[in-house]
């Protein structure tokens, strides 16, 4: 079988992931590495033994496939290109910079009839692939996706860096349109959100609450799911389950309720999410999360910000405007005063060393 030749456009923490796979994958063709720090792309095209270049324009020519784990501000730019010329592409999360982009992307991936996929890569996460088996109608859900602070990702808000994956989750989970959003969030250590909480409530009845901070100590990512007959904990970071499965129509007792630990497979979800473009590209077959789902997810992500912005408190104002719900001025002095004590513990290690 003829192997995809396939590039990665953008030399990066994720780009580097996807290289690193798809140097050793079965039936692809790693061909090069394309990133404007010419030394960067080098480095990386050294390592997975490809060829380095600083212009993707050129890369795009000589591949079937690409991966664009550029900035956020220039998937639009970028996609368009690779789109233009006929080439399949994974786009990483999220799919553009505002749903104008978006919608541009999505229509020229049909117009030249190729394969467009969303880089949502914690569907593909092992322990939500299992899960997915036993959630059935779900009545409430709740995520937490807590992590420490990464400057990289400065130029978007929490909501788009993190919490745009547990969108893509709940789309997924939940068949029912989304009737209301409430959403908090705060900037603790960038211009944009660093914290947010987010309950969606569903048409069916259905509730969600989501919490997403990248101003956390220690990393911690695990999904709740409490429907009619079970109780369902995901520990994304473990790739584990387990399964609290109600027996009778009435628990009289904890014999009742049956515990389960579903055998996971252990596959990166980076690989399992590349292995799925390769086959949606051989068997000429729609991706999963399509553009369309991707595009899904900004749109709310995006509503999700601008109720959360609705809110802002001036830069340097003391306090907040008379208008801000207590809510949001409360978690705000918490944070201001989390973000003193830390500048004074910081300052403290500075002068000891």
């Amino acid at each position: 079988m003829k192997k995809i030749k396939i590039g990665v456009i953008g030399a990066g923490k994720m780009g580097s992931f996807h290289a690193k796979t798809l140097s050793k994958m079965e039936g692809m063709e790693l061909v090069g590495v394309a990133d404007p720090d010419g030394l960067r792309a080098q480095k990386l095209a050294w390592e997975y033994n490809c060829t380095p270049y600083e212009s993707y324009e050129s890369l795009v020519k000589l591949v079937d496939a690409v991966v664009v784990a550029a900035p956020t501000p220039l998937h639009h730019t970028v996609g368009m290109y690779c789109l233009e010329h006929g080439v399949h592409t994974l786009m990483e999360k999220p799919i553009a910079s505002n749903m104008a982009q978006a919608k541009e992307l999505i229509e020229l991936a049909k117009n030249k009839n190729v394969i467009f996929q969303i880089g949502h890569v914690e569907r593909f996460n092992p322990a939500v692939a299992e899960a997915f088996k036993y959630i059935k109608n779900p009545r409430f859900i709740q995520i937490n996706r807590l992590g420490p602070y990464d400057p990289r990702m400065a130029a978007v808000g929490v909501v788009l860096d993190l919490m745009i994956h547990d969108i893509d989750l709940l789309l997924t989970m939940i068949n029912s349109p989304i009737k209301d959003i409430e959403a908090i969030g705060v900037s603790v250590f960038s211009d944009n959100e660093d914290i947010a909480n987010v309950r969606f409530h569903f048409e069916n009845g259905a509730i969600a609450d989501v919490t997403a901070s990248r101003a956390s100590f220690e990393r911690a990512r695990y999904m709740h799911l409490y429907q009619d007959d079970a109780y369902i904990s995901v520990d994304f970071m473990n790739a584990g389950i387990k399964l609290y499965k109600k027996e009778k129509p009435v628990i009289n007792d904890m014999k009742d309720i049956t515990v389960i630990y579903p055998q996971v497979n252990k596959q990166m979800p980076i690989t399992s999410e590349l292995l799925h473009f390769k086959d949606s590209i051989l068997n000429a077959t729609a991706p999963a999360p399509s553009g369309e789902r991707g595009g899904m997810a900004l749109e709310i992500a995006m509503l999700i910000e601008e109720k959360i912005t609705r809110y802002d408190l001036p830069k340097g104002a003391k306090s907040g405007p008379a208008t801000a719900p207590g809510a949001v001025k409360a978690v705000v002095d918490v944070a201001r005063a989390a973000k003193i004590v830390m500048d004074e513990a910081l300052g403290t290690f500075k002068k000891g060393n």
